[in-house]
């Protein structure tokens, strides 16, 4: 073992002094004195033990002091050392020196003290502890910090102010503190970034000076609040996402509403053969209301601009695709329709049209009049509205499916200016087979009604199994 130039002084004083490397956390130099603190019988017995092995206290607390000596200061504070796992109390003075290739070294001198078992204790939790605590005089300035501590704001942070994230909220909590104990939760700027802590502050006379001054108990809740705070967005983004699903319905369901009658009575009048002046004329409002209605959908379109669709609606595809191909005739006689909807514009429209077509509709003017007329008619098929006082369509289609006999199978369209993905997917749960978007165009209306009329009755009554597939 190397020996150092300043050594020999030291080895004739009686208390124990030896050097030690932060770095390594070896002991390249010990006196005799400190050789018997340590219980080792030579320099080399003492360099070959591995001190390196420290706890995260341990290591914060080797920090502080090489951060606090690196100027010239030296520090007095009690330690206790274990030599071979014996307890061994001191009263430590420790200064930085340089050995003689230039690197820095701590100097510890000691003084062994008969401490009380339980200020020896209490002051081994104190340095342990995960809780970062400290101490500051009435205006602030730093007097002791704990380990945990020192690891979260380092040597230089001496202001009480200054570790927080605003600073005037820490002048604030200081000189409440001086009065009374108070306890908030803010955000800290520590070396890790900016965390947020739960801070406690209460008045405590100094056993030094006997001045009042506030002890700052501080832990790290960071997990916590920031879980927190994406519950709170998530439930907020749930929360614009439902007012929006919202207004999008009602929106949805006030504007196309009255679009159906503009539209479909002028499809109407544009079929009737009118006179030249008169066609024209009609023409001009069923474009002025499909231009409405362009404006309408682009309204409810989802943020990036596109139409609002669904997978769930591909059901729906599926039958409109095979209505494109080759249909099969309607079955002898007249189709038989029931239209469920509160509002008689609608109900006047949708009998006009499919009247065009031969196909015989009545009407009912809620879902549960619906419900009546289902059980009591042999119906091709239903044409459903949604909204309705008394009983909603989305009702009436669960009653009719729990119904008894072949009317708990007769196809079920809605017909509704509300076709949003959500509002489709209860749709089909509730047991309905297809869907209709008002304003209701005439060729889709009929071809609809006559493919589920034709295909699915015949396929409904021989193999009932398939209403409920």
């Amino acid at each position: 073992m190397a020996r150092h130039s300043f050594a020999a002084g030291w080895d004739r004083l009686r208390r124990p002094v030896w050097l030690y490397d932060p770095d390594t956390g070896q002991k390249p130099y010990a006196n005799p004195a400190a050789l018997g603190l340590w219980g080792a019988d030579s320099l080399q017995a003492l360099a070959e033990r591995n001190f390196s092995a420290r706890s995260p206290a341990m290591q914060a607390r080797i920090r502080r002091l090489v951060e606090q000596t690196a100027l010239g200061e030296a520090v007095s504070e009690r330690w206790t050392f274990f030599p071979h796992g014996r307890p061994v109390a001191t009263q430590a003075t420790v200064s930085a020196i340089v050995d003689d290739e230039g690197h820095t070294l701590l100097l510890f001198e000691a003084a062994i003290e008969d401490i009380p078992a339980e200020d020896r204790r209490a002051a081994e939790a104190l340095r342990h502890a995960s809780t970062l605590i400290s101490l500051f005089d009435a205006e602030g300035a730093r007097l002791f910090s704990n380990p945990a501590a020192f690891h979260a704001y380092g040597a230089a942070e001496d202001a009480f102010s200054r570790r927080f994230a605003d600073p005037a909220e820490g002048g604030v909590m200081l000189q409440a503190a001086a009065g009374a104990p108070v306890a908030a939760l803010r955000a800290a700027d520590t070396r890790a970034g900016r965390r947020w802590h739960h801070m406690e502050a209460r008045p405590v006379l100094d056993p030094v000076t006997g001045r009042t001054c506030v002890l700052l108990i501080e832990q790290d809740v960071t997990p916590r609040v920031e879980a927190e705070m994406a519950r709170s967005a998530a439930e907020q983004k749930a929360s614009m996402a439902e007012a929006r699903q919202l207004f999008l319905t009602e929106m949805s369901h006030e504007l196309r509403t009255p679009l159906n009658a503009v539209i479909g009575f002028s499809q109407l009048l544009l079929d009737a053969q009118l006179p030249d002046v008169a066609s024209e004329q009609a023409g001009r409002i069923h474009a002025a209301g499909l231009g409405l209605l362009d404006v309408v959908n682009q309204m409810i379109a989802d943020p990036s601009g596109q139409p609002i669709q669904s997978p769930v609606a591909e059901r729906f595809d599926t039958a409109v695709a095979a209505i494109a191909g080759p249909r099969a005739p309607v079955a002898d006689g007249a189709v038989r329709a029931l239209y469920v909807d509160d509002n008689e514009n609608n109900r006047v429209l949708v009998q006009a049209m499919l009247g065009a077509m031969d196909v015989v509709c009545e009407t009912a003017s809620d879902g549960r009049a619906g419900v009546e007329a289902a059980k009591d008619g042999d119906w091709d098929v239903i044409l459903m509205d949604i909204q309705m006082p008394v009983m909603d369509g989305v009702t009436a289609t669960r009653m009719i499916r729990a119904l008894d006999g072949a009317a708990a199978f007769t196809p079920i369209i809605a017909l509704t200016a509300n076709t949003l993905p959500a509002q489709i997917q209860t749709y089909v749960e509730a047991g309905m087979d297809d869907c209709i978007a008002k304003p209701v165009n005439m060729a889709e209306l009929v071809a609809k009604v006559s493919h589920w009329a034709s295909s699915w009755r015949d396929a409904i009554l021989t193999e009932p199994a398939i209403a409920v597939a």
